[in-house]
């Protein structure tokens, strides 16, 4: 076996991130084969991605034989979505094993059941995400055949395992709105009548390049983006597109943009290209736990904001149970637009939250945030975390408690140095890839600071990810 090789395996067990392992038999002993987003009991096609001598990782290309693990679910099977016929009980007990198994073998907690607080499953299971991308392409995989055909006009999810094939969907997905995603025909066949081409990837070239959303729960309202090149702008209606999507949505329709993005990356961001206002608004307004928060496209916002609330309850729970907050100055770090900095402010009496994060405009965010919601006891800083005592001096030795909730990358060796060196008395970690919590976890131990409970939340069923929040308190206090 060789890296690029395609081979038929029997999935015969679970890993953490969504790996599913088969076991091949060889002369030197049993050789593993981990593939993303396999279930135990399907057999599947995959093709090697890394060889290593006791195992190797692929990418699952097709599906050959079902799990009788799988049950049949009314929605358009997508890439994004590998375990929705997975039931949700199932999906849950492989995550909780194959994730608390990452703080015994990365992390080296041995005690990790004990210190197991418990498993949040998200309120909603189906139709909860507020935030969806779909791409246009000329390269259409046909669902029924499998067969890639050339000259299309695509509008959809691309692939599992490519970055060219696009896959109509005519149906809901299971994850995002229903009503929207039963209308994308709609909008598909009227953008495909105008006769502007998709996007081509391979060439880089074409016209309609992909739709962009935002959804409000509590407004119930849509914020859309169409992202297009400029060649052949000047043959696209934009006021007829505009009264078309009003036709379709209505009120619903809290927004309609346009981008302007030549940028031949595969991923057009919109901070790359000209936007420009059709209709409505720019954002769009969410609830969370009594707060209102202005959405943009381009903000970052927690993707499920019902599992949300339950994530950030979890945390300041954990903040308050092993220690008295009141008076105290409290540190929301990463704090990106200052939603959980916002809610401790609101939620947890007579304390000072101060919000660090070191992108300017997320700070401006969060202050206008803040302001719409009437929060006083609440400053924001654009400051790097390891020049912040240099630049804030008055903090010194006051910071009480870290809410630290960093990217999915995690936080860089010598960054997590530098959040230590801040002195607070306890730390309330937030990850979203907890085998990057796992290892930071072990840095933490060796720095004076105990794992006192943590818990899993389920922000995104029927996909591998899973979120932790664990409170590190300094040993002996």
């Amino acid at each position: 076996m060789k890296r690029g090789d395609t081979i038929e395996l029997d999935i015969v067990d679970y890993a953490f991130g969504g790996m599913g392992i088969g076991k091949i038999e060889t002369t030197e002993g049993q050789f593993i084969v981990f593939v993303e987003n396999a279930i135990p009991g399907q057999k599947v096609l995959t093709k090697i991605a890394k060889k290593r001598k006791k195992y190797a990782e692929g990418k699952l290309m097709e599906i050959l034989q079902r799990s009788a693990l799988e049950v049949t679910v009314p929605y358009q099977p997508v890439s994004g979505a590998p375990y929705i016929t997975l039931p949700i009980e199932k999906q849950r007990e492989y995550k909780k094993i194959s994730t608390l198994d990452q703080y015994k073998r990365i992390g080296g907690i041995q005690n990790i059941d004990e210190l197991f607080d418990e498993y949040i499953s998200s309120p909603i299971d189906f139709n909860y995400r507020n935030k969806m991308e779909y791409s246009f392409s000329t390269i259409r995989k046909e669902l029924e055949t499998g067969e890639e055909l050339d000259d299309q006009f695509a509008l959809g999810f691309k692939t599992r395992g490519t970055w060219w094939k696009v896959e109509n969907l005519d149906k809901e997905c299971g994850l995002f709105d229903a009503d929207f995603e039963n209308k994308l025909k709609e909008v598909r066949n009227y953008l495909e009548k105008t006769e502007l081409p998709a996007w081509h990837p391979p060439q880089k070239i074409g016209f309609f390049r992909s739709i962009v959303l935002r959804k409000s729960f509590d407004k119930n309202q849509l914020l859309v983006n169409l992202v297009t090149s400029s060649q052949g702008l000047e043959s696209f209606n934009r006021k007829a597109f505009a009264d078309f999507m009003i036709s379709l949505f209505g009120e619903r329709l809290a927004g309609l943009q346009h981008t302007i993005n030549d940028d031949v990356a595969d991923r057009a961001k919109i901070e790359n290209g000209l936007n420009e206002l059709l209709v409505g608004e720019p954002v769009v307004l969410e609830k969370l736990l009594g707060l209102h928060f202005e959405i943009s496209m381009e903000s970052f916002f927690q993707t499920n904001p019902k599992s949300a609330e339950l994530l950030y309850t979890k945390a300041i729970a954990y903040a308050q149970k092993n220690a008295d907050l009141k008076g105290k100055v409290l540190m929301d770090l990463f704090c990106g637009t200052g939603t959980i900095g916002q809610i401790m402010a609101s939620q947890i009496e007579n304390v000072k939250v101060i919000g660090v994060d070191i992108v300017p405009e997320a700070i401006e965010d969060a202050k206008r945030n803040a302001k719409r919601n009437g929060i006083k006891n609440l400053d924001f800083f654009a400051a790097d975390v390891g020049k912040f005592l240099f630049q804030f001096p008055d903090y010194e030795n006051k910071i009480h408690t870290i809410m630290l909730d960093p990217p999915r990358a995690g936080i860089a060796p010598k960054t997590l140095m530098k959040v230590i060196n801040l002195k607070a008395k306890q730390i309330v970690y937030i990850s979203c890839n907890p085998s990057t919590q796992a290892r930071d976890a072990k840095t933490l131990g060796e720095n004076g600071y105990e794992l006192k409970q943590l818990s899993l939340v389920d922000q995104f069923p029927h996909t591998s990810h899973i979120e932790a929040v664990g409170v590190w308190v300094v040993a002996g206090v």
